[in-house]
Parts: structure tokens; sequence; C-alpha cells
């Protein structure tokens, strides 16, 4: 087991990689390849360059990275020692919900964990906002914790200032569970164990970083962070935010990428940009949480502009040979609609329709036979005996 996530520590953190040319490389590994990495950093240079087609500069990153595995062991078993787990892209324990929101671009190579890692594969909600929160929007964030606490849902937190840390209070206060995706490694989080150390022995908490055990708090990684806070949700609660910042990013982003955000109504009197966001196309929620009514009913209205006959016909087209979800439409058709307005639309399509798979809806064409096989960047599970 040691070895084992020593190496996955080893490739997670290999310097000046992005996170999708690492899981390019781990899919190379485990899918294309059969193999593991075990034996990918046994290999030769040669079969480096010839197999897996890596370029001069990538072969002295890896040939470097291979001389701190050792190191990488001694650090793997301190944390197993310390309560906490290593959960790798390709385990079991790996959240789905991470995968599908932030695909093989941007999914965590490598997951530090620790807690009731049960909590990775619940129904989840992440409430966001400002830091200097006003009481209408940490009011907004009690109800909305409650709410999702009666619900069974996990709030996820980014244990920032504010909203943050006013959500996982407040989830804790009700009973419920959270996540807390940390802002810095998990060895840096010393105090916060200290504090909340009854909540995760109970198992209503789990605790998250996916940077380097080590690394200390940092700006960049707060700001990096982020993703992670809106990637680990299946819904998002604005309970306030600013024009910049944070909050106001993971939004815009989130959007055209058919993400489902609620966001509080501003009142008269509040200087925020919660109704800036409503127009880009967020879902407003009263103070309780609840879609106002007279959004309900906007949401229901399509652009006119891609309700033409051609916008349909992409759409049949695009699931005549597999079904998709509203979300995964959306993303193929870069449209920015919400997943709502695309679940209406497509209610309206006779040729189309609804299939259950899992706990998922999804649309196919009428009468026809969902032949393709799908294809995840998931990597195959590596035999647990390495």
């Amino acid at each position: 087991m040691l070895i084992h996530a020593a190496y996955w520590i080893t490739i997670a953190h290999l310097p000046k990689w992005t996170i999708q040319k690492i899981n390019t490389l781990i899919k190379n590994i485990y899918v294309v390849y059969n193999s593991n990495l075990e034996e990918f950093f046994a290999s030769e240079i040669t079969i480096w360059k010839s197999k897996y087609e890596l370029g001069e500069t990538d072969i002295l990153t890896l040939s470097a990275a291979k001389f701190q595995i050792a190191n990488n062991a001694f650090l793997a078993e301190n944390l197993y020692n310390q309560g906490f787990e290593i959960v790798p892209l390709n385990d079991a324990d790996y959240p789905p919900i991470l995968k599908a929101n932030l695909k093989l671009s941007y999914s965590p190579p490598v997951l530090y964990i620790k807690g009731n890692k049960i909590l990775l594969k619940e129904d989840s909600i992440a409430i966001v906002g400002s830091r200097n929160a006003s009481e209408s929007g940490l009011a907004f964030t009690d109800t909305v914790a409650k709410n999702a606490s009666d619900s069974f849902q996990v709030v996820v937190s980014g244990f920032a200032k504010g909203i943050d840390k006013a959500a996982l209070d407040s989830a804790l206060k009700y009973h419920g569970h959270s996540i807390i995706v940390l802002p810095q490694g998990v060895l840096t989080f010393g105090s916060g164990y200290k504090k909340y150390y009854k909540p995760i022995i109970d198992g209503d908490l789990l605790v998250l970083s996916t940077f380097h055990p080590k690394a200390p708090w940092k700006v960049e990684l707060a700001m990096a962070r982020n993703p992670i806070i809106y990637g680990m949700a299946n819904s998002i609660f604005v309970a306030e935010s600013s024009d910049s910042g944070g909050t106001w990013s993971g939004v815009k982003d989130g959007l055209p990428n058919g993400r489902t955000i609620f966001v509080r109504k501003q009142d008269i009197a509040e200087a925020n940009a919660n109704d800036k966001l409503i127009s880009l196309g967020a879902i407003a929620v009263d103070s309780k949480g609840k879609i106002i009514e007279e959004q309900s009913a906007l949401v229901k209205q399509i652009p006119e502009y891609q309700t033409t006959p051609d916008f349909a016909e992409r759409i049949i087209a695009i699931v005549s040979y597999k079904a998709l979800s509203s979300k995964e439409i959306c993303v193929k058709l870069e449209c920015n609609w919400t997943t709502r307005q695309m679940t209406d639309y497509l209610k309206e399509i006779e040729s189309i329709e609804v299939v259950k798979q899992g706990k998922v809806n999804k649309y196919k064409l009428r009468n026809t036979i969902d032949s393709q096989q799908t294809i995840d960047f998931d990597c195959a599970e590596e035999n647990k005996n390495n």
C-alpha cells in the first residue's frame, strides 16, 4: 500500500505539469497500455520515448521525480499513521461527481483525506459567498445548510472566513455532514483537526486536500481550491457575491458548463452582485433557498435564438446514438443554458424520450438503441496487491 501511494504522490505533483497532462499520462499507463505506475517508473527511458512519446524535457522531469519515490514512501507512511488516506484517480472511492464536473482536464490526480470517506459519494451541495458576509447572507447560509442536513445532503465548504465557515458550522450544528476542501496540505491544518476532532471521529466531517501534504496556506492555493469546491457539489448555492473574486468567477465558469447554481436574490438595500449573476443565468432563490416563482417561470423560457429547428435537429443528432443528460447536451452544444432550461426544452421535442440510468435522467431518440459504448477517462483500477 505504501509503495503504491508513493508512486501516486510522485506523479500527482510533477513540477510544471498541468493536471490534464498528468491525467493523460495516467490514462495512457493504466488504460491504453494496461500497466501501472510502478512498472512505468521502472521502464527504460527508451520506453518512455517510444511507447509514451515523451519529450526530453518531460523525461528529465520524470527522471528527477524517480528519486523522490523513496521519500514519498516515508511521507505516505507518516500520513497513514496519522489517520489520513490517499485516494488516487483510479480508486473506487474517488468521487464520481468530481470527475463528472471537472473531466480529465481538471480532476485532481490524488485526494488526501481524513474522516468519513463515504461522504465522497453522497449527494452534496456547496454554499459559497463573500468573506465579509452580511447578516442576510449568513442567515441564508444557515437556512440552506439546515435544509441540506434535513435532506441528508453533504455541505461542501472551503473553510474560508464568512460564508464558507458559516456553512460548515451550520451543517454540523444541525447534525448534518460536511466536507472541508482545504487551501493547503493536510499536514498543515493542525489546529483544524483539534477543533473538529469530534465530528471527524463521529463520521460527520471529511477533510480533503488536493495539494502536496506539506503545502502551507497560500493565496494561489485558495484560488486553485475553489474549482474543487464547485466540482464536489451536485448543486451550488450562492449566499453573497461581489462582481469579482472566487465566487463570481466560479459562477461565471459554472453556468456555461451546465452547473445548477442558485443565487439568493439580493435585498433592495444590498450592494452586492447577486442579481448580476441571476441575469447571467443563475436561478434566483429567496432567503429560504426556495426558487422564486417568477424566476421559476423565467427558467422555462427558452432564448429565441436557440429555439430554431436547426437547434432541435442538432440535439436529435447528438442523442440519436447515445443517451445523454441535460448537462451533457449543454456541454456538447456549448450552450449557456442551465440544466433546468435544457430539461424543459427536451420535454417539448416529441422524438426524444427520457431514460433512467442510475439516479440520472438521460435523453435519447425514441425507438433507438444506445449502441455506442461510453468512454470514460476512469483508469482501470490497479491490482490491490501491487
